[in-house]
């Protein structure tokens, strides 16, 4: 198989990170015998130097052409200040637009040698597996009208929370779908209790759920959800919640996975011809330029993007299982970054890239 992959290695530590993905992608592509088509394209704080747009229009096109997308991060800060649509993240949200990615699927697992690098007690966090499934083009970060308006005393900022049914059924669907290929139980996550938007959303889920008699559902609002995130991570399977409590809960359980340069991540779109998504992939930490340029950030949140990668949009899930296990004979080897609290002195990117390599 020939694998069409677009890089975008982005901002800060982006670059460095991305590179040892591309490394373990071509050698899980060599170990069984496909080929890789890499083209590399701007996005972000780099793509406003270089062009002066976050998603300049050719990389656009690269990532339309391409059968997936792999990325770094985005964001510096010196563009904290700058209007809304001269930020870097501003071409990440048109990059998902553009693509239709609709769902974001965050995995969360405590593996086993990183247990005291999480700061909650070892018994809670212990066979923790779970994946988080986001809603990500509606919710209250693209709703209509917002914005600030007014002056002194009458300022006043507005943003609007807006879901549709079919919104609400494909994202139920795709977690009801990816719970049968785990422990058959949804955790659906509102604030129906306050919000009609969750209502709606709590009532859509129940029905969809008619579809998949197989799989339990529950329902959690979502300040107790982010109390048993901490208190009994193992309860949850496949966790369902709208744009941003998937947000703000995907980030929490980097705690559980001990950093946040552990947690991967697929952003998923509608199914190809093949049965394989559309896929946008990415770590969840951010670009982190305190530590850019010294080969010290951990890779494997991007080398697990690229397990993510091979089984959603490839279809390829022996090779996305030997990537993980890779990951994991590493972790148990003590050759990781310092975030995560090595025995020995800690190993620098390119070497743990190496590693999961030589795993292989």
């Amino acid at each position: 198989m020939n694998l069409n992959v677009l890089i975008l290695p982005g901002d800060g530590i982006g670059p460095e990170v991305t590179a040892e993905a591309v490394r373990v992608l071509r050698a899980v592509a060599a170990k069984f015998g496909h080929t890789v088509t890499l083209h590399e394209g701007l996005l972000g704080g780099v793509a406003i130097h270089r062009t002066g747009s976050p998603l300049p229009e050719e990389t656009l096109q690269m990532a339309l052409n391409a059968d997936a997308t792999l990325m770094g991060a985005v964001g510096l800060p010196e563009f904290d200040s700058a209007p809304p649509d001269q930020r870097p993240e501003k071409g990440l949200l048109g990059l998902r637009k553009a693509l239709g990615v609709f769902a974001n699927l965050r995995p969360v697992k405590a593996f086993a040698a990183l247990l005291d690098s999480s700061p909650l007690k070892n018994h809670l966090v212990e066979g923790t597996d779970m994946i988080i499934v986001r809603e990500l083009t509606g919710g209250i970060y693209y709703g209509t009208p917002r914005g600030i308006s007014g002056v002194g005393a009458e300022e006043r900022a507005v943003n609007t929370m807006v879901y549709t049914r079919p919104e609400i059924e494909r994202i139920a669907r795709m977690a009801f779908h990816l719970a049968r290929g785990r422990r058959r139980k949804v955790t659906s996550v509102d604030k129906s209790n306050v919000l009609e938007n969750s209502q709606l959303w709590r009532r859509v889920v129940t029905e969809a759920a008619r579809e998949f008699p197989d799989v339990e559902l529950d329902h959690l609002l979502v300040d107790n959800c982010a109390m048993q995130l901490v208190l009994n991570p193992r309860r949850f399977d496949v966790v369902l919640t709208e744009n941003m409590f998937g947000d703000i809960l995907s980030d929490e359980g980097a705690v559980l996975a001990g950093s946040i340069g552990m947690l991967p991540s697929a952003s998923i779109g509608d199914r190809r011809p093949s049965g394989a998504w559309v896929g946008l992939y990415e770590p969840v930490h951010g670009s982190a330029p305190d530590i850019a340029g010294q080969n010290k950030a951990n890779p494997l949140g991007a080398i697990g993007s690229v397990a993510a990668m091979l089984e959603y949009s490839f279809g390829l899930k022996e090779e996305a299982a030997a990537v993980n296990r890779a990951i994991e004979a590493v972790l148990a080897s003590g050759k990781v970054t310092a975030d995560l609290k090595p025995p020995g002195p800690p190993a620098t990117t390119s070497e743990v890239g190496q590693a999961v390599c030589d795993a292989l």
